[in-house]
């Protein structure tokens, strides 16, 4: 199996805070790896780190396709949705096709072959009655299909989802994971959840960021080692039809 993405003893800080200090970890093709840790703890700093969009203090980022070393990947990235301006005057149509401009030139039209790929996408997502819509018109969930659609219309070789249950329409939630394990298919995905037994039904490795990263390969893990990579106490929770565990209440320093 070939890797995708090779981080090699990175250090992440803002100005004199450290953040993510002496990490390691790699990311395979058909990967489907789950990251989670407690708030504060590091996660959304190492997706910045994989985005180019925070560079490494020290260590290095790496990436490669079909075994051979290259300067960067395809990849599809699903936001928070309070990084999302849902004001901005733009259709569905719009927003899922956004992820396909940076393959046609400038004011060119998109030619067929892009067309049918949007459509396909918009099928996918269930969006056909919604995709002359304006986002600011549409529910959470339903935007959420949107920007899922976005992200993986141009077939990326990594998915990154940033917490995507903090705003998943329920009545879509079982649907959305169906998705998420077809599009793994094609893509390694990479979920960063603060949801553990939403991660752990669904990947197929695991990592926990606090700070510090421990790599489990698998999803078979004990609360003890949740709870000791943690570094605080962890409770399961249920409700609708996937089992969720959750931090306690707890002081991250």
């Amino acid at each position: 199996m070939n890797k995708l993405i090779d981080i090699e003893n990175v250090t992440a800080a803002y100005g004199a805070k450290t953040v993510l200090r002496d990490i390691s970890l790699t990311v395979w093709e058909g990967d489907f790896l789950g990251i989670i840790g407690p708030n504060g703890g590091g996660k959304t700093t190492l997706l910045k780190v994989i985005l180019g969009l925070l560079p490494p203090a020290l260590g290095t980022i790496h990436f490669y396709d079909e075994g051979k070393p290259v300067s960067s990947l395809r990849i599809g990235y699903l936001p928070q949705l309070n990084n999302i301006d849902k004001k901005f005057p733009i259709s569905v149509r719009e927003v899922i096709s956004s992820g396909l401009a940076a393959g046609k030139p400038l004011f060119r039209s998109f030619n067929a072959t892009q067309k049918q790929r949007i459509d396909e996408v918009i099928a996918m997502m269930g969006l056909e009655e919604f995709e002359n819509r304006a986002i600011g018109n549409l529910s959470g969930g339903q935007l959420q299909r949107v920007l899922l659609g976005r992200s993986i219309v141009s077939r990326p070789q990594v998915l990154i989802l940033d917490e995507p249950n903090s705003y998943v329409d329920k009545r879509f939630e079982s649907h959305f994971y169906k998705l998420l394990g077809e599009i793994n298919k094609e893509s390694a995905v990479i979920l960063v959840s603060h949801d553990i037994g939403t991660v752990l039904a669904m990947v197929k490795n695991i990592a926990c960021v606090n700070e510090t990263l421990h790599y489990h390969p698998g999803a078979d893990v004990s609360e003890e080692w949740l709870g000791d990579k943690y570094a605080c106490p962890i409770e399961l929770i249920g409700h609708g039809d996937l089992p969720h565990r959750v931090l306690k209440k707890h002081v991250h320093e």
